[in-house]
């Protein structure tokens, strides 16, 4: 149903004074009716179109000001939109809609109508591909595909998967502008430029582009956030995960800086070992000389992350790892500490700790734990599980002797110390070293001595191998069809999508390039893959599932079987059409082992029972004997964060639970409300969406209280809307091991806890060794103080009479022209003494931190 000229009200005649600048300098009289029609057709289908389009520009009209320009009015017209996604989530798509409007209007002009881009659309891709090419922004090499077949396979209305949140980001993270600033890339555009990227070693190139495309575009996997940045860019550093290790001689720390420098210019995230690092006061012959120890290094590479910025847009992303029996660890302990010497503190870089069996044993024992000076006992670092053991015990007993230098105290003291800077801080991050070491299969290429920045990668490292992984993520909820009983998973598709990213993420491997050799040299020998999984609780909400339920748990199981199953088979195929890993000989592949094998041999080292469930369903031994023959990458599963790629793909990220049902989300592209539409779709199902959204805002999206109030509310919905910090810790623990017994790799485990008692957390982290998790991420601790009040009641009148003081500028089009339209608020607007939770993004791609104002901890990261 379409607005006509008679339903044109007064507000015409009102607004006759407004004109509005165009982008080709022309003035034009405000034209209402025009707003109306293009809200409409950004409503198509949703319901009451009409009547959305009419409120809308109402909302509209009072903000307007003369001398608009046609930029400022697109902005204006999405930012009422996205005001009244409170009351109805089908505004944010209408939002959305009229972004890809405006992104379309750079490149086909003014007044495009939805036709028009479907009819040019290949046609503009052409001239897109020409253009990259010409200003050197694209890969000469993308030429040489079938450009126009490629074209003809974009399909523009796939546009309307994409929520405002996710396009917004790939707006200002992901897609390719000119070097004027100017928008070159559509989101179809940016899909098949990526897809093209990674295909550039296929034998029928463009067939395999429109196979990546497709799974891309509907959003069914998402390749990692370097790879969408650069694939098919002039600039094709690809990968994502970058692990090393620093040398105890002054030649490999100034290298390591270097490297550091580099890797952070080319946006890989970086996991760097300190634990060789002699301590201070340790003897140095060469100049007899002491050391200062590892901290003052670390403080010059925490600085280097802050100088070599990205685009001066955000610093680099690193996480410093040491082990626990290291004679400086308590000052580690202290580097993200507010208070003390800044030049012993990092305010950049993350921390963590890598931690022995021995260790949690003694902790479990309440026995003495001993720290040494890495110069005297050098073989610690390369020793793992029971060797280890044995070794440290040996040096223990030299210790009580006086023949080492030590530290005595007790190992739950230390603990305690860990668990309490863990805390106050967010770090450091616990990560365990025998689990990951004795589970690894690709173990006969030495030891892994730490996790990258995320905390999901575990890959081995020495002096000439910097460690590399590369990253993708299946969005399980694109694969799931209907709800609650009717809810089923398309076991085929997902079997496709699993297979096919494993083929893209192996041609990644030999597209990548890099400016450290040692990392070349890693990714060509092992050629390490981490396809993880985003969109779990969507999943388990989608199945009317609680997160913490036996139910979730089983599911989570059953899916990561599945696809750690197809991963593992697709690399199997690979290696027969394009040859096993170089480094496969001698592998715990090799020998037709799985990662659930792994989990008994962690066992019989440990002498502790492994507490996890060891059900299978599938065929696992076709699947041994399969790879005992060969298999293309080293590693195959490792599941990241996803904070951003998940935020592209519309879902929760990872495999973390629901923060709130409502909330405001601060990232580096802006700041937006977000509901919970799941939520949404099951009480407009109830008939209860009217009534209790208002008391869902008050009460900061928390449905245990709405229900308080509101009787009708099912008790069945508060279980399975259970927020973030209304969930036990042990959820997180059953998830994270369930599906760690099928991952060669690591889970990047956020934990989120109400409970601020040390004990308890003493308990949870030791459960999580017992469990067999490898390693954990950010711990978020419920806020003592009521969260920042992120949106206020907004006056429209006092802003258009205060509209048009003073000059402004064309944001992001070029020299001032124009005032500045009156600023709306990104967060939708709610009553003034309602406040809503918020979360801020983290530094490190895929990460999410939680933060109260009242306590920011001083977590650079979260800037």
């Amino acid at each position: 149903m379409s607005t006509t000229h008679d339903q044109k009200d007064q507000t015409d005649h009102e607004q006759t004074a407004i004109t509005v600048l165009k982008r080709d300098g022309s003035r034009v009289a405000y034209d209402g009716y025009e707003i109306a029609r293009s809200i409409e057709e950004a409503a198509a289908g949703l319901d009451d179109e009409v009547a959305r389009a009419t409120q809308l520009r109402s909302e509209l009209e009072i903000t307007l000001f003369d001398g608009i320009t046609s930029e400022q009015l697109d902005e204006a017209v999405i930012q009422v939109a996205l005001q009244n996604v409170k009351d109805d989530p089908a505004y944010d798509t209408i939002a959305s809609r009229l972004l890809v409007k405006s992104l379309y209007k750079a490149i086909f002009g003014e007044g495009v109508t939805r036709d028009e881009v479907h009819a040019f659309h290949g046609e503009a891709f052409v001239g897109f591909v020409e253009r990259g090419v010409e200003l050197g922004l694209l890969d000469s090499r993308l030429r040489d595909f079938d450009v126009q077949r490629l074209g003809a396979a974009l399909d523009p209305d796939r546009d309307d998967l994409l929520r405002y949140i996710g396009l917004q980001t790939m707006r200002t993270r992901y897609m390719i502008s000119a070097p004027d600033g100017r928008q070159l890339e559509m989101p179809q555009f940016f899909w098949m430029r990526v897809a093209m990227g990674l295909a550039l070693n296929e034998e029928d190139r463009d067939a395999a582009a429109i196979r990546f495309y497709d799974k891309m575009s509907r959003l069914e996997y998402l390749a990692a956030g370097s790879t969408l940045v650069n694939a098919g860019t002039s600039y094709a550093q690809l990968s994502n995960c970058f692990v090393m290790q620093m040398e105890d001689e002054i030649e490999h720390i100034a290298k390591s800086v270097r490297d550091v420098m580099w890797l952070t210019k080319g946006t890989g995230g970086i996991g760097l070992s300190v634990t060789k690092l002699r301590s201070e006061g340790s003897p140095i012959r060469s100049n007899n000389t002491v050391s200062t120890g590892p901290i003052p290094f670390m403080h010059t590479i925490d600085s280097t992350l802050r100088a070599v910025s990205r685009g001066g847009k955000k610093f680099g992303a690193l996480c410093f790892y040491i082990e626990n029996w290291h004679l400086d660890f308590a000052q580690f302990l202290d580097l993200r500490q507010n208070s003390g010497d800044p030049y012993r503190r990092t305010r950049t870089a993350n921390t963590a700790v890598w931690i022995s069996d021995e260790f949690m044993k003694r902790v479990d024992a309440d026995q003495p734990w001993y720290l040494f000076d890495p110069a005297e006992v050098p073989d610690l670092v390369e020793l793992t599980g029971r060797a280890f053991s044995e070794r440290y015990r040996e040096y223990v007993a030299l210790a009580d002797a006086g023949q080492l230098r030590h530290k005595k105290l007790g190992a739950r003291e230390q603990f305690r110390a860990i668990l309490t800077s863990l805390q106050s801080t967010s770090h450091p991050w616990l990560t365990w070293k025998d689990t990951i070491n004795t589970r690894a299969l690709n173990d006969n290429t030495g030891t892994i001595h730490l996790s990258n920045l995320c905390t999901e990668i575990t890959l081995p490292q020495d002096r000439d191998n910097v460690s590399v992984c590369n990253l993708a993520s299946i969005n399980l909820s694109r694969h799931v069809t209907g709800r609650r009983q009717h809810a089923t998973i398309d076991w085929d598709r997902l079997a496709e999508s699993t297979r096919l990213a494993v083929r893209q993420l192996d041609n990644l491997i030999d597209i990548t390039i890099s400016s450290v050799s040692e990392s070349e040299r890693s990714n060509e020998l092992n050629r390490a893959l981490g396809l993880g999984v985003m969109g779990f609780t969507d999943v388990v909400e989608r199945f009317g599932f609680s997160y913490e339920s036996s139910a979730a748990y089983d599911l989570i199981d059953r899916l990561m079987e599945f696809v750690s199953w197809h991963a593992i088979d697709a690399s199997a195929d690979l290696a027969r059409e394009r040859g096993a890993y170089p480094n496969f000989e001698g592998s715990k592949w090799s020998k037709g082992l799985v990662p659930v094998d792994t989990i008994n041999l962690l066992e019989k080292d440990r002498g502790v029972p492994v507490a996890v469930d060891r059900s299978e369903r599938l065929d696992w031994d076709a699947l041994r004997a399969k790879v005992a023959g060969g298999i293309r990458n080293s590693t195959l599963m490792a599941i990241a964060p996803t904070a951003s790629i998940g935020l592209v793909a519309g879902t929760t990220p990872g495999l973390d639970p629901q923060f709130s049902q409502i909330f405001s989300r601060t990232t580096s592209s802006g700041k937006f409300l977000e509901v919970n539409r799941n939520l949404v779709e099951d009480l407009r199902a109830a008939g209860l969406w009217e009534q209790v959204r208002d008391a869902l805002l008050r009460h900061q999206g928390d449905l245990s209280k709405v229900a308080a109030e509101h009787e009708a509310v099912p008790a069945e919905l508060v279980e399975i809307y259970q927020t973030s910090f209304q969930l036990s810790g042990r959820a997180y623990l059953e998830v994270a091991a369930r599906a760690q017994k099928w991952i060669d790799q690591a889970i990047s485990r956020n934990i989120y806890l109400a409970d601020r008692s040390v004990s308890n957390m003493t308990d949870l982290y030791a459960d999580a060794w017992r469990m067999g998790v490898k390693t954990t991420y950010y711990l978020h601790m419920m806020p003592r103080h009521t969260a920042e009040q992120s949106t206020v009641k907004v006056n429209k009148a006092e802003q258009a009479q205060s509209a048009g003081a003073g000059a402004g500028v064309r944001r992001g089009f070029g020299a001032a022209v124009a005032p500045p339209p009156p600023v709306l608020p990104v967060v939708p607007v709610v009553p003034a003494d309602v406040q809503v939770l918020e979360v801020v993004d983290a530094a490190p791609d895929e990460a999410l931190c939680p933060v109260d104002p009242q306590e920011r901890l001083q977590c650079e990261s979260c800037q």
